[in-house]
C-alpha cells in the first residue's frame, strides 16, 4: 500500500519545497558569465557526483533496469539537457521575468503530450485553474517582453527548452514507475552531463579555466535548483506530468521575486497582480490532487488480488 500512502499524504509540501529551490536557477544562470552549455554541463556532473554515494547504495538495482529502459533514460537525458542549454541560453538574451510569458506554455504542452501518448484527461475545473495560474505568468511576463532581436530570440529558444522538458517529463512519468526514482535521476543526469560533454567538445567550447566565481555558481546550480528535479522525478510516481508542469508555474513568481531583491529587476503592478493569480491557480489546482491518483488506486487493488 505504499504508493497509495504517500499519494494520500498530499503532495503540496514537496512541491513548495521543488519551487523555491528551482526559483534560484534563473538568478544562478544571470551570475555567471560562462557559456549556457558549460553551464548545463557542470550542473549534469557535479549532480551525478553528488548522487554517487545514495546510488552506489542501490547498485544492485541497475541489474533490473531492461534494454529498452535503458533507451528511455538516455532519450529523457538528451531532452533535459536541451532543455538546460535552451533555457539557460534564453536567459543570456533575455530578463527573468521576459521567460515566463513562454514558460507559461508548459502545462498546455504537458497537457496535449500526455493526452496523445497516455490518453490523459482532466478536470473542467483542472482546466480554469490551469488557464487562472497561465493568465498570471503572462502578466508576470508581459512587462518585460520584448521586440529586440535579441529578446526574440531569448523567447524563442525558451519556447523549445519547454518542449525539452515537457519530453523529459512526460519520459520519466512512465520509467520511473518501473525503476527508483533515485537511479532514474541518476543516469538521466549522467546521460546529460555525456551530451553536454561531446557537444562542448565539438562545438569547441573551452571546458577549463574559469574563474572561482564560476565553479562556485556551477556547484550551486548542481545543488539547489537540482533539488527541485529529484523531487519531481519522485512525484512522478505518483502524480502525471501536467500536475508536475503547473507546479512549475509557480517558479516565475519565486525567480521574479528573488530577481528584484538579488538583480535589482523592477515589477509593475500587473507583474504583482499576476504573481498572485498564478499562486491561486497553483493552489486551486494542485488541492485537487491531494487525494490518491486512479490509476495508482487501481494498480493496488490488482495487487491485492493478486
Amino acid at each position: 500500500m505504499k504508493q497509495q500512502e504517500v499519494g494520500s499524504r498530499g503532495i503540496g509540501l514537496p512541491l513548495t519545497i521543488s519551487i523555491i529551490t528551482i526559483s534560484f536557477s534563473a538568478i544562478f544562470v544571470k551570475w555567471s558569465d560562462a557559456p549556457a552549455s558549460i553551464l548545463s554541463m557542470y550542473r549534469m556532473w557535479f549532480a551525478s557526483l553528488l548522487m554517487v554515494p545514495i546510488v552506489w547504495n542501490k547498485r544492485k538495482e541497475f541489474k533490473t533496469i531492461e534494454k529498452k529502459e535503458w533507451l528511455f533514460l538516455f532519450f529523457s537525458g538528451v531532452f533535459l539537457a536541451l532543455h538546460f542549454v535552451l533555457w539557460f541560453g534564453s536567459l543570456k538574451l533575455t530578463t527573468v521575468a521576459s521567460s515566463t510569458i513562454i514558460l507559461a506554455l508548459q502545462p498546455i504542452v504537458s497537457l496535449i503530450g500526455g493526452f496523445l501518448l497516455f490518453k490523459e484527461r482532466t478536470t473542467v475545473s483542472a482546466l480554469m485553474t490551469m488557464g487562472i495560474a497561465i493568465i498570471g505568468a503572462m502578466m508576470i511576463g508581459w512587462g518585460d517582453f520584448g521586440l529586440s532581436s535579441d529578446a526574440m530570440m531569448g523567447d524563442l529558444l525558451s519556447f523549445f527548452s519547454v518542449i525539452a522538458v515537457v519530453g523529459y517529463l512526460l519520459i520519466g512519468q512512465s520509467i520511473v514507475k518501473k525503476v527508483s526514482h533515485w537511479l532514474y535521476s541518476f543516469c538521466v543526469f549522467f546521460a546529460a552531463a555525456i551530451v553536454l560533454t561531446i557537444y562542448n567538445v565539438s562545438a569547441g567550447v573551452s571546458l577549463t579555466g574559469y574563474p572561482a566565481k564560476e565553479w562556485g555558481i556551477f556547484l550551486l546550480l548542481a545543488t539547489v535548483p537540482t533539488v527541485s528535479h529529484v523531487i519531481n522525478n519522485w512525484l512522478l510516481k505518483y502524480v502525471n506530468a501536467t500536475t508536475i508542469s503547473m507546479s512549475i508555474l509557480g517558479e516565475p513568481v519565486g525567480s521574479t521575486i528573488l530577481a528584484v531583491i538579488l538583480l535589482n529587476e523592477h515589477l509593475v503592478t500587473w507583474q504583482i497582480v499576476g504573481g498572485m493569480l498564478v499562486l491561486l491557480g497553483v493552489f486551486f489546482f494542485l488541492s485537487q490532487k491531494q487525494k490518491p491518483l486512479p490509476q495508482v488506486v487501481k494498480e493496488e487493488t490488482v495487487n491485492s488480488i493478486e
